[in-house]
């Protein structure tokens, strides 16, 4: 295999640009894998670890960026990068000069002049200048989706009281999806419309149970995501509060649902005092936390799965519901027989990482990037059994998020599935706007050589899925399952249940469930 990298300096391009680039170099003839991406040291450690590391590599500073080609022959690699130059890959510096002929406005205030009476605006910078950004759009009297990450908490706590005083709701930073006015923002879901109306901390939290109601029968009044960090004590949860006054406020919305990762003590104890204020029916799932409410309307579930049930019966007026079980109740599980076989997580969504990694937690410890989890000494080697979301800053900055662009995270998984300790991988499929618009091509090639190497040298190993979606979203929800399945993935009906399925086939020595589909895990 030849590897060859051409570096642009102080040149940029955006994420979705960058997946762009990098799966056409991935589709072209002779080239084994490809990768463009920004400079950074983070960024020079995946590409050492996908084998496209070299001297032009290491001498790249974080603003320039890097297309990396390994292809079978010297021809394939250079036809490559000549064809990166014609995608346009090397066509924006910087100073900010284009290839682009189509005129367009370039600041907020050239767009609030051309789209008079627009109420919204989306802001996806890079984080150093999201702050700036997002403080003119709320000085234009503006509601702020702010999709940018690496956003300071001394920036995003001015800005959202800033946003409050002038009666404007600021979604974010680091916002990954909501629904407003029929329009869906960020990595959004296609949904019905309804009664429901969501707010929530946690991006695929939220896509989660917008879908899952959506397969239920019922729909989506409005979605604000507020970004991870909002429920903290630091930001109070000004945002999640505000979004709720809207919900409570909102005709076409009966029940309210709250979704997040633990809130500090003090915003759980805010919003539970406004839901009972509102006086609408409400559902609350605070991921990991033993919830308690004295409040009549507002029921308490336990996972994304039960959240979305809970909810669809309240709107249906179907109060018979059976709830189901807590994420991990059965104490340790431990292996039927034979070597301990690990679990690998590699999610894209921090949410649906969280909840996998509670129920994960009954195979004993579990190394995570998250909130609980046992510290991972290097992030590009697991141990034991780990979780990662890959959607933290550490993972994204210089980019793409891994819910558009595959390529890391089958990187990683390429690496996990030759650890011979390693028996099953867990991962998520977020579909929807914004996301790839065909995961299963990228994911199925991969899954299914991984389990044919395994089975060659005589190992066991499973993957297991979980796909959030609708059958509106643009990548076709039934056709991504059947094609992933073809593969030889397992997909679990929610990310629960393929949490519970991986716990299953880690403690049982054949590698198949020990029990029967729906009594999966804890």
């Amino acid at each position: 295999m030849v590897v060859e990298v051409l570096v642009k300096r102080g040149t940029y391009q955006d994420s979705v640009r960058l997946m762009q680039i990098s799966k056409r170099l991935n589709e072209a003839p002779g080239v084994e894998r490809a990768s463009v991406m920004m400079g950074t040291p983070q960024n020079k450690e995946v590409l050492r670890d996908s084998g496209l590391y070299n001297d032009a590599v290491a001498k790249a500073e974080p603003s320039d960026m890097l297309i990396a080609v390994m292809a079978e022959t010297d021809e394939a690699a250079k036809a490559a990068l000549a064809l990166a130059e014609e995608t346009g890959a090397t066509r924006v510096s910087k100073e900010g000069d284009s290839c682009a002929a189509e005129p367009g406005c370039r600041t907020i205030e050239e767009g609030c002049k051309v789209l008079d009476g627009a109420d919204l605006a989306v802001i996806s910078v890079p984080g150093t200048y999201a702050a700036g950004e997002a403080l003119k759009a709320l000085k234009a009297g503006l509601n702020v989706f702010l999709f940018s990450d690496n956003v300071s908490l001394d920036d995003e706590v001015r800005l959202k009281r800033l946003a409050h005083k002038r009666g404007c709701l600021l979604m974010g930073p680091d916002c990954g999806t909501a629904l407003v006015g029929g329009v869906p923002l960020g990595f959004a879901n296609g949904v019905r419309e309804g009664n429901i109306g969501i707010v929530g901390a946690s991006g695929t939290g939220m896509q989660e149970v917008m879908s899952l109601i959506h397969r239920h029968g019922c729909g989506i009044s409005q979605a604000f995501g507020t970004g991870g960090r909002d429920v903290s004590q630091e930001v109070g949860g000004i945002t999640m509060l505000d979004a709720m006054d809207i919900l409570g406020e909102d005709p076409d919305t009966e029940i309210i649902v709250c979704v997040s990762k633990p809130p500090a003590a003090t915003v759980t104890e805010k919003v539970l005092s406004r839901l009972a204020e509102i006086g609408k029916t409400a559902v609350v799932c605070f991921l990991g936390s033993q919830l308690e409410t004295e409040h009549k309307d507002v029921h308490v579930a336990t996972t994304l799965q039960e959240t979305a049930k809970l909810a669809v019966g309240l709107a249906k007026h179907e109060w018979g519901l059976e709830p189901i079980r807590p994420l991990c109740a059965c104490g340790s599980r431990k292996p039927d027989g034979g070597d301990a076989r690990f679990v690998r997580g590699l999610f894209s969504g921090g949410s649906l990482a969280e909840e996998a990694f509670i129920v994960l937690k009954c195979l004993g410890e579990v190394h995570a990037n998250l909130a609980g989890g046992l510290p991972i000494e290097d992030l590009n080697t697991s141990v034991g059994h780990t979780v990662l979301d890959m959607g933290t800053d550490e993972f994204t900055v210089g980019r793409p998020h891994p819910m558009i662009d595959y390529s890391y995270r089958i990187d990683r998984f390429r690496k996990e599935c030759t650890d011979p300790n390693v028996g099953v991988i867990l991962m998520d499929v977020v579909l929807g706007f914004g996301a790839h618009p065909d995961p299963a091509s990228a994911l199925a090639p991969a899954i299914k050589k991984a389990l044919a190497d395994a089975g060659h040298e005589g190992r066991k190993l499973s993957v297991v899925l979980s796909v959030v979606g609708t059958d509106l979203d643009p990548q076709g929800y039934y056709s991504q399952i059947g094609r992933l399945k073809e593969a030889g993935a397992v997909v679990g009906s929610t990310n629960v249940e393929a949490a519970r399925l991986a716990v299953d086939l880690a403690v049982t020595e054949n590698g198949k469930a020990g029990r029967k589909r729906g009594g999966y895990g804890c």
